[in-house]
């Protein structure tokens, strides 16, 4: 299998904290590669140091075959990089922005003109090319900074949170043009802190919790090693009160049950026992357990498998 991001023991650290502690990762070319994790986990730094914005103090990385130390301009040319907020000018037109990078990129004027309304036409923007940017909602600008991303054609794309501050219809039209981009043969690679969008979008999943990846695979493997169900304790008016996921055994099940039984608030009127399958909720708070008694419990589950 070719790989287009290929990344051992990578090593940061800033001032007394270390963000990646010997991170490993590969990722398939003309794949969709989603990185989760928690607020201050390390993601930005991971795409900070494949993207050759900031140098590892250990380890190595390749992205589309070159190393992102010692090859840097090499790398440069086969990636673009769209942060978490729109990098677009607001006085310009779309049409101008695109225009402006095609030319910064080295395309000839017609070139820069042709591929500025190809990329509009592409992403939905040609009836407001000729608008400022500054009259776009968050979607459009978005759109725009998409676009902008993909003036010059290259292999790799990384995304930090593409769709952040988003509402869902915008998010929606995103990820269809995220998962086209994979579809034409571009390795996707991007952050994200909605589950739902991972779950939507990408071929496989890594979830990077104390500086390392604490689990990789698909959506449904990761759900599968949480275990078969999730049974939860719900109250007259459907809100959650506690929830504990098993082993998909009927003892298992009985065990769950039982424990919800001892809870303080399972004597009230009208509290209700459900069962559920796993969500790709449920492995991102077990793997990034916190301090409660599920969180702990769905960890165990993981770690036995």
């Amino acid at each position: 299998m070719v790989h287009a991001i290929d990344a051992t023991g990578l090593r940061k650290r800033f001032g007394r904290t270390d963000v990646l502690d010997g991170l490993d990762l590969t990722v398939a070319a003309g794949t969709v590669f989603a990185l989760l994790g928690p607020n201050g986990a390390g993601k930005t730094t991971t795409i900070n140091i494949l993207t050759t914005l900031v140098r590892p103090d250990e380890g190595s990385a390749r992205v589309a075959g070159y190393d992102v130390v010692a090859d840097a301009d090499q790398v440069k040319q086969r990636i673009a990089l769209t942060g978490q907020s729109a990098a677009v000018d607001e006085v310009l037109t779309a049409n101008e922005n695109l225009v402006m990078l095609g030319r910064l990129s080295g395309l000839s004027r017609r070139d820069a003109s042709a591929r500025a309304e190809e990329l509009a036409e592409r992403f939905g923007l040609s009836d407001a090319a000729n608008r400022r940017v500054g009259t776009y909602s968050g979607g459009m600008r978005r759109r725009l900074d998409l676009a902008l991303s993909l003036v010059v054609d290259v292999p790799v794309i990384f995304l930090d949170e593409p769709t952040t501050g988003l509402d869902t219809r915008s998010r929606q039209e995103l990820w269809s043009l995220i998962r086209s981009l994979a579809d034409a043969g571009t390795t996707v690679f991007l952050t994200t802190q909605y589950l739902e969008e991972a779950d939507r979008l990408a071929d496989r999943i890594a979830v990077l919790d104390g500086g390392r990846i604490a689990a990789e695979g698909t959506a449904d493997e990761l759900k599968a090693r949480i275990g078969g169900d999730v049974v939860e304790l719900r109250s007259h008016d459907g809100g959650l009160l506690r929830e504990l996921p098993t082993d998909g055994s009927v003892h298992g099940l009985r065990a769950a049950i039982d424990e919800l039984d001892r809870t303080p608030a399972a004597a009230a009127e009208g509290v209700q026992v459900t069962i559920r399958r796993p969500s790709l909720d449920d492995v991102f708070l077990a793997i990034t357990a916190g301090d409660g008694t599920s969180d702990r419990t769905a960890r165990d589950l993981i770690e036995s498998k």
